[in-house]
């Protein structure tokens, strides 16, 4: 087996073993908590004004005193992207580029057009509004939405708009079908590579003149490090790189991150490399964890519907949340909107995720599908 310092020949493969991550539904669970909270208490305070002693709680113990950012903004997302960096790179690095396409793409896409389908439907309806200045959505509009092209419009149009993490995380499962040679045989090339890519991004739309600029890029590049730290944890964790080149990498991330503050690229506050900091810590704690809390039930539920979770929740929260308080208070509306969540989560998990990523899988993937 090849000692973590030993070269790799530009001819020779990278061998790819196995990281057993027995947290990573904890980590999940964390995730999916953080972004729940987070759009409540967005909601709750910018939105209607109100206060509820939940949020009184986070923010005394976890913005105040831990230091993250205001509302948990981005304490959710970090996680699902490290996690994502984390788990994918191994597929990348063995899987062929199409089979890795398909894989991915038939996990997310369904679910994804179903999410959108219904935010288009409850904007035309009028029992939601849009997640972005709009008062309503065009026909054109809408089947932009379908392919994430809303987000790139100036002004940017969106119509489910936790949607736009997805753009990240495709430009990152492109990235790596682009950079799989290099991953393959110079891993660590690939994340010291695109925190370059970052930069460049970050610096063009800070000094072009605005017509020119696409903001929705300067998220995107702000947001990458995370996933690019997923994968540098698992070059590190399954011994294919020194822990020399770790460190180099890690500290290119934290560059990355620090203009993202400089040029405010960011979008709640200036708490971005601390919040990243404490969630990279987290994964680093929790994500090997095989204890007994990582096998409860609760745990493994929402950690498997946590993408659908994650599509859904906006579409539920504001409505369900102003129907219900006036009859049982803050805590109960938050009850009534977790409980209907879940029940949609489950239908699209049961309905259109898991069996649209099967037979898409078994329709388009040379290779059998490999737990």
């Amino acid at each position: 087996m090849r000692r973590p310092s030993e070269r790799v020949d530009s001819q020779s493969t990278v061998h790819a073993p196995r990281v057993e991550l027995a947290g990573a539904n904890l980590l999940r669970l964390i995730a999916v908590l953080a972004v729940l909270y987070s759009h409540i208490s967005f909601y709750l305070i910018d939105d209607r004004g109100d206060g509820w002693w939940v949020i009184d709680v986070v923010y005394s113990v976890l913005i105040q005193e831990a230091g993250l950012n205001n509302h948990l903004s981005f304490v959710g997302v970090a996680i699902f992207m490290l996690l994502t960096g984390l788990l994918v790179t191994r597929s990348a690095m063995r899987q062929s580029r199409r089979d890795f396409t398909v894989s991915r793409l038939s996990r997310l896409v369904p679910a994804l057009w179903v999410s959108v389908a219904l935010a288009v439907v409850l904007v035309r309806l009028g029992i939601n509004g849009m997640f972005s200045g709009q008062s309503g959505i065009s026909n054109s509009e809408a089947a932009l939405s379908f392919v994430l092209g809303g987000f790139f419009l100036k002004p940017e149009v969106a119509v489910l708009g936790v949607t736009w993490t997805l753009t990240v995380q495709l430009l990152f499962y492109l990235y790596c079908v682009a950079a799989r040679d290099i991953l393959r045989t110079r891993p660590i090339v690939v994340p010291l590579l695109g925190a370059a890519l970052c930069v460049v991004v970050l610096l063009y739309n800070f000094y072009i003149p605005q017509p020119w600029s696409v903001p929705m890029l300067s998220k995107i590049a702000a947001t990458l490090p995370t996933l690019f730290l997923g994968q540098i944890i698992y070059l590190g964790w399954a011994r294919i790189v020194s822990w020399r080149w770790v460190v180099l990498a890690v500290l290119a991330q934290a560059e990355v991150v620090r203009l993202a503050t400089n040029v405010h690229a960011y979008w709640a506050g200036d708490q971005y490399m601390w919040t990243i900091i404490v969630v990279t810590g987290l994964v680093l704690l929790l994500g090997r964890y095989d204890g007994r809390i990582a096998h409860w039930r609760i745990v493994h539920w929402t950690g498997t519907r946590s993408y659908a979770i994650y599509l859904v929740h906006t579409l539920i929260l504001y409505r369900v949340y102003e129907n219900v308080v006036p009859y049982t208070g803050p805590t109960g509306a938050v009850l009534a909107f977790l409980l209907v969540t879940a029940a949609v989560s489950e239908a699209v998990y049961r309905w259109v995720e898991v069996p649209a990523a099967t037979w898409l899988n078994g329709r388009f993937r040379r290779a059998p599908v490999r737990s």
